[in-house]
């Protein structure tokens, strides 16, 4: 167990040092709106689970932590109180708060603050008989949670993982104040069903946020409301993300349908649920993963996942005495959702009625397409479907973010429909198909008004498109064949004999990298194209090499292509039909 008592110290020894920076950034004007807030980096301070709340976890760890410097310290828990005031002050007569960015007067964003003060009044009140003077922070906590009711009882979500931080709520809710009402609330949005695959994948497919958010969502839902049923969800997704870390930890956001998408995460919002689970299962490799996730922590965090106060909360976390670790994979080739009937799913739309209209939301129509993840000691392939970015590789320090395909048959990224591992050893095939036609005249008998009304004036977007006959179809097929070598990756890509089709084959690579090639040209600001031969990307001690240019047409860029900010692109430009190949090798 000499792993975890470092891990405590060293929780315990930042949560420190965020207490005293909080307390110096508390807002005392009594006269501000903000008066007794924590203002953050915009120079305000907010009501919502990253704001004022994430801060007050960390002092009310800090009060009840024997270890700490601010053990019943009377300054922090005045500071405490002047915090709640503050929640209570910015609560809407509704009962709920704003996000601050958007979302307001946000049932979800409520919820998700709920998820973490409930917690912290049950630490609090663990504490209290030894400590009376809690009593007062525990009050105004109490009545901002009982303000709340109202909201959880009625409202709504955006994004599928709502749904879930507001059953949690209701179920943290109900284990506080044992209002029947907010148990039935609860059953009403887990009667819609589970939304993740078989592998573990949610619907957002969100590595770096939101399979977090709904792992320690449905852990509270399921423990406060007995459905003991919904941790299966939660099991797959924690045994899935084994395989979507690469070898330094970072999380795997190459194809996220949310605001990480591409951009740099960690582990550490999952030590808390890793280590809750590892105690309820038993589960070594829950209990490494715990170990390593928390080695990643460096912010305090969302209030509703804070892993301090969780493992203050129920103690067995701070050793989960008993338990081995498992040795953490470094050496694997995982297909993941190669099962998931995702065109069947989608064959099922039209029926639906919605016609792909959701207000205040999306689709997420790429849930469940496959993903392939391939870790060799120091490097780490993830190929993807139904994403814009098709290919990614990390070998040691040089990153290939992510390989795209763009064309102007529907102008900008190719998103691959499928894909499948071929029959030969290391291979996988990724296939597209997109049509594109026109539209004929409109039958005369569908059409709105009378021909002297029309004449007068017909404004286009009144008009029933939906009747307009098609004409004129064309097809463009694409294949994209990935075989791993020895010492790399050939990457082959065709096209069918559709003519003239302007196509960019585009390799991302990090602002750090430095790009060097022969016959490689300036294209824009940390633009490149590769017209022939080779070019050598290397960042830090390792580097690889791209060889087989092409330059068959001049544009730096295709319309409705999108690129990442703050990276550097190699292009390489084709024009259809098209058989290229092209490899990265590793020096």
């Amino acid at each position: 167990m000499t792993i975890l008592k470092p891990i405590m110290e060293r929780l315990t020894a930042m949560n420190d040092e965020w207490s005293q920076e909080a307390l110096l950034r508390q807002v005392h004007d009594p006269h501000s709106k903000y008066a007794g807030g924590i203002l953050d980096d915009t120079g305000t301070a907010q009501a919502n689970h990253l704001g004022t709340p994430a801060l007050m976890a960390v002092w009310a760890a800090a009060l009840v932590n024997p270890a700490s410097r601010y053990y019943r310290d009377e300054v922090l828990l005045r500071a405490l109180e002047q915090a709640a005031q503050f929640m209570l002050s910015r609560q809407h007569a509704d009962g709920t708060i704003s996000l601050g960015a958007t979302n307001y007067h946000s049932p979800p964003d409520t919820g998700f603050v709920i998820g973490g003060v409930v917690p912290m009044v049950q630490l609090l009140q663990a504490h209290e008989e030894g400590w009376p003077e809690l009593g007062g922070v525990i009050s105004k906590l109490k009545l901002f949670l009982g303000r709340t009711i109202p909201a959880m009882l009625t409202g709504g979500c955006h994004t599928p993982n709502h749904r879930w931080v507001i059953t949690a709520a209701l179920g943290l809710l109900y284990e506080l104040f044992g209002r029947p009402e907010l148990a039935a609330r609860a059953d009403e949005w887990l009667n819609e069903g589970m939304d993740i695959t078989a592998d573990g994948e949610w619907t957002e497919r969100s590595n770096g946020i939101y399979n977090a958010v709904s792992d320690i969502a449905l852990y509270h839902t399921a423990r406060t409301l007995n459905r003991p049923e919904w941790l299966d969800a939660v099991r797959r997704n924690l045994r899935m993300m084994v395989y979507l870390v690469h070898p330094s930890g970072e999380v795997v956001t190459d194809y996220s349908g949310r605001q990480d998408y591409g951009q740099q995460a960690d582990l550490a919002s999952y030590a808390l649920i890793y280590r809750l689970m590892a105690a309820m299962d038993r589960d070594t490799l829950f209990a490494a993963m715990s170990d390593y996730a928390a080695s990643f922590i460096k912010q305090p965090g969302a209030v509703n996942n804070s892993a301090l106060l969780g493992y203050l909360l129920v103690p067995e976390l701070q050793q989960l005495p008993g338990i081995d670790r498992s040795e953490l994979p470094q050496e694997y080739k995982k297909f993941i959702n190669a099962g998931h009937p995702i065109a069947a799913h989608l064959r099922q739309l039209d029926s639906v009625g919605h016609y792909q209209r959701i207000q205040h939301s999306s689709m997420h129509l790429a849930f469940g397409a496959p993903i392939v993840r391939i870790r060799e000691g120091l490097t780490s392939v993830t190929l993807m479907s139904q994403s814009p970015s098709f290919f990614s590789l990390r070998h040691g320090d040089v990153r290939l973010l992510g390989v795209k395909l763009s064309t102007s048959f529907s102008p900008g990224i190719v998103k691959f429909d499928d894909l499948a591992e071929k029959q030969e050893m290391n291979s996988f095939k990724l296939t597209a198909r997109r049509t594109k036609g026109y539209n004929g005249p409109i039958p005369d008998r569908l059409l709105p008004g009378s021909p002297a009304d029309r004449l007068r004036l017909s404004p286009w977007y009144l008009l029933p498109h939906q009747h307009r006959p098609l004409t004129h179809e064309q097809t463009l097929r694409l294949s994209a064949e990935l075989t791993q070598g020895d010492t790399g990756w050939k990457l082959r890509f065709r096209s069918e004999e559709l003519e003239d089709v302007y196509t960019q084959l585009t390799f991302i690579f990090s602002a750090e990298a430095h790009i060097a090639g022969e016959d490689l040209h300036q294209a824009g600001p940390g633009s490149f194209f590769l017209k022939s031969g080779a070019a050598r990307i290397a960042e830090e001690q390792d580097a690889l090499e791209i060889a087989g240019g092409a330059y068959e047409h001049w544009l730096p860029v295709l319309r409705e292509d999108e690129h990442p900010a703050g990276c550097q692109y190699v292009h390489l430009n084709l024009m259809t039909p098209f058989d290229r190949t092209f490899t990265i090798t590793f020096s």
